[in-house]
């Protein structure tokens, strides 16, 4: 069972410069390195690559350019051209239009106007060519902000952008009621960050049942929602109540993450659900790796046994 003690102890982890140096030398330093499972590289190339490996399985998917909480507008800049150099990389490729990405990479922490000038930096060449752009969620600190940035950019018309929402989180009924009665598209998930208890749920079964709940608003009343999980108990319950409310598959997707449950993946393709796998790439990955460990620490078994053959 996840708790809160794990969760917290791979937050940790993820801050140690001594853990992310070994990483950087041996997680993706060849095609069988320990991080490879999780993440698709770190180039453009490498994630496009996963991306069409990805498709011709029959599965959607959205790129991740990982990077979070820059320290300045010069980092911030940097990174909105990335991502501008990611989306007309894609194109020239011919996969599936999507990406997603986190405000703290486009400039949060300096300030809100940063943000949204960068967002709209993406946003504009995204609406031209026909992406799906999703705001990851960060942390409770970035919740509320983070909304209020999606509902700004909703008003001046960017249409083409939807959102993330943890269950973990006390507020989330209330923020989901916010984003469908503007008729935004969610993303729901569980929840990778450690929370305090006077904002989140501790306990596994309280964010399950959270999660169901919210997924079944989801379902039945969402613009195409994407049911984020590996848990094979709620997946099965949501196949029931679509299949109980008569609600198509057409109207709504499961999103999982790379390089986890591939057999899941496979057999939700096969029964004719749509599937999209949420690919992360790019130099700053440590991060997002230990908070999967944390999620999972199934996970180190597999990350040791590697790191013991690569060394």
């Amino acid at each position: 069972m996840i708790d809160a003690a794990s969760k917290a102890f791979f937050h940790l982890l993820a801050r140690s410069r001594g853990l992310q140096r070994l990483a950087s030398r041996y997680g993706l330093a060849t095609p069988a390195g320990f991080a490879r499972r999780f993440i698709a590289g770190e180039s453009t190339h490498e994630a496009i690559a996963a991306a069409r490996a990805v498709e011709a399985r029959g599965l959607s998917q959205t790129l991740d350019y990982l990077g979070e909480s820059v320290a300045s507008a010069a980092a911030a800049d940097q990174a909105t051209r990335e991502y501008l150099d990611v989306i007309d990389d894609i194109v020239r490729a011919g996969i599936g239009r999507n990406i997603s990405l986190k405000l703290t990479q486009l400039g949060l922490d300096l300030d809100r106007v940063t943000a949204i000038d960068n967002l709209r930096r993406i946003l504009e060449p995204a609406t031209t060519h026909g992406f799906f752009v999703r705001i990851d969620m960060e942390n409770s600190p970035y919740t509320e902000v983070t909304l209020e940035i999606f509902e700004t950019l909703w008003r001046l018309g960017y249409r083409n952008l939807g959102v993330v929402l943890q269950s973990a989180l006390h507020r989330t009924p209330e923020d989901l009621e916010r984003v469908l009665a503007i008729g935004g598209r969610v993303r729901l998930v569980k929840g990778a960050y450690k929370e305090p208890a006077s904002v989140a749920h501790q306990r596994k079964a309280d964010v399950d049942s959270a999660y169901v709940a919210l997924m079944e608003t989801l379902l039945t009343r969402g613009a195409f929602p994407a049911i984020a999980t590996h848990d094979e108990a709620i997946i099965a319950h949501a196949r029931e109540f679509v299949a109980r409310q008569q609600i198509p598959t057409d109207r709504f997707e499961f999103q999982l993450l790379y390089g986890i449950r591939r057999d899941l993946q496979t057999s939700l393709v096969a029964e004719g659900y749509g599937v999209r796998l949420y690919i992360p790439f790019g130099r700053q990955w440590f991060p997002y790796f230990m908070r999967r460990l944390g999620e999972r620490p199934a996970n180190v078994g597999f990350v040791l046994r590697s790191l013991f053959r690569e060394r």
